[in-house]
């Protein structure tokens, strides 16, 4: 009876399988449009993906630009210098968190001090390839994106290959980080995943743009009581990281490693070439731009990230206490909140360096398929993303390049508010 009942077992097993291809096959014509074949048609372009990094390392030629600074400042460390205000490379000082210092010491060893380029090109390929599954993963569980635009997400943006094997940024390790901090909220692992998130932004500042999106989630799903210990598990993660530079140089390493009001130069602002260098300078400037972001942020709180006929004080309140009772956070709901976050701090940035635009290219195309206006045609959704592409491959920018960005940023932003974040619910756990 045993072997009756295993042979019926893998008959069953291949008579879906076989059922699976059949349908497949039926609806071939709309494997790139429906988003139930998401994972089939991303597995295929991550496989791409790898001859397509291969090709690259080896057929175009590798730029210098802040691997050897990065070398030097880790170099430092690894010396026995411990004063932040005392590190720095060719390019100037070490401006990152503790973290990024781990990471690149590891580099350091992995690739003969900093010497065997190829070795560190092909460390970050698979850095692409690890990011470029935990995007998949992530389009995958929200299915709001048609399967065709991935091979612009994979194909499509010279940039992004360059920022991560031609140029050797710490931006994409930062990113990789989030990105898996993304998965694990996703599969309700909270606590783990704000573990990963801190360790995100201990590489590169940048990831804090998450941070008011994250808040927001922590509270909805948690309540106040029971976020404390959540956000203390990240404070304690930058302790314990820059202890050993805070023991050394406190006010040293606070003010370089997050140094908020860091000057940055006009030459290489993507973002704001059309402007003249003085208003770009301008403090004023940068204060406005501050409260611009403020205030976006807290009109999409307001009126988009929260639940229908739910106070802003009612997130303090333990979930089970709120009237109505909260309700489960979708996946959908999750990332549109982190990823909205993000792209909020993108639009009011006070400078865009090319790098950065790792910050939020993988995530472009969940924003604008997210948007509410129903009559935004997919033609008009590429034709943005290409437009932005165009912007970021412009070198050195110019006026209408730079200004091309904003105005693409403002239609994604005014789609964004017109979501109507009305996604089923689905159960998830709690971590």
């Amino acid at each position: 009876m045993a072997v009756v009942g295993k042979k019926k077992s893998a008959g069953g097993a291949l008579s879906r399988i076989w059922a699976t291809f059949r349908t497949i096959w039926q609806e071939k014509h709309l494997i790139l449009f429906k988003t139930e074949y998401t994972l089939l048609v991303t597995a295929l372009l991550w496989f791409l993906e790898i001859g397509v990094n291969i090709w690259v390392i080896q057929k175009v030629a590798y730029t210098e630009i802040d691997w050897k600074a990065y070398m030097d400042e880790v170099e430092g460390v690894i010396n026995g210098t411990y004063d932040y205000t005392q590190l720095k490379g060719d390019t100037g000082p070490l401006v990152y968190p503790a973290g990024f210092v781990y990471v690149f010491t590891v580099l350091y060893y992995a690739t003969d001090h900093g010497a065997n380029i190829r070795l560190a090109q092909y460390i970050f390929a698979f850095f692409y390839l690890v990011t470029l599954l935990l995007v998949f993963q992530i389009y995958n569980r929200t299915k709001k994106v048609p399967p065709y635009v991935f091979f612009f997400v994979c194909c499509a943006s010279y940039r992004i290959h360059s920022i991560f094997v031609l140029r050797l940024f710490n931006d994409p390790v930062a990113m990789m980080l989030l990105f898996g901090a993304v998965n694990l909220f996703l599969d309700g692992h909270w606590t783990l995943g704000c573990g990963l998130y801190s360790l995100a932004v201990s590489v590169k500042m940048n990831v804090l743009l998450f941070a008011p999106g994250l808040l927001f989630l922590l509270l909805s799903e948690f309540g106040l009581m029971k976020t404390i210990p959540k956000l203390s598990l990240c404070a304690i993660i930058q302790l314990l990281l820059g202890l050993p530079f805070l023991l050394e140089n406190p006010v040293g390493y606070m003010s370089r490693a997050f140094d908020m009001g860091r000057q940055f130069l006009f030459k290489w602002t993507v973002n704001w070439r059309f402007l003249p260098e003085w208003l770009f300078l301008n403090r004023y400037f940068h204060l406005a731009l501050l409260l611009a972001h403020l205030i976006t942020l807290a009109l999409f709180a307001w009126r988009r990230w929260k639940r229908p006929g739910e106070s802003m004080l009612a997130l303090l309140k333990d979930p089970a206490a709120r009237d109505p009772p909260a309700q489960k956070l979708t996946s959908d709901q999750v990332v549109f909140v982190l990823f909205t976050s993000n792209f909020i701090g993108m639009c009011f940035s006070r400078s865009l360096h090319y790098q950065f635009y790792v910050w939020y290219f993988h995530t472009l195309p969940y924003l604008l398929w997210s948007g509410g206006v129903n009559k935004m045609a997919d033609l008009f959704r590429l034709l943005i993303l290409g437009l932005i592409e165009l912007s970021w491959n412009t070198y050195p920018s110019t006026d209408y390049s730079s200004l091309s960005m904003h105005v693409c940023h403002l239609i994604t932003l005014l789609c964004l508010w017109f979501n109507p974040n009305s996604a089923p619910q689905e159960k998830a756990k709690r971590s």
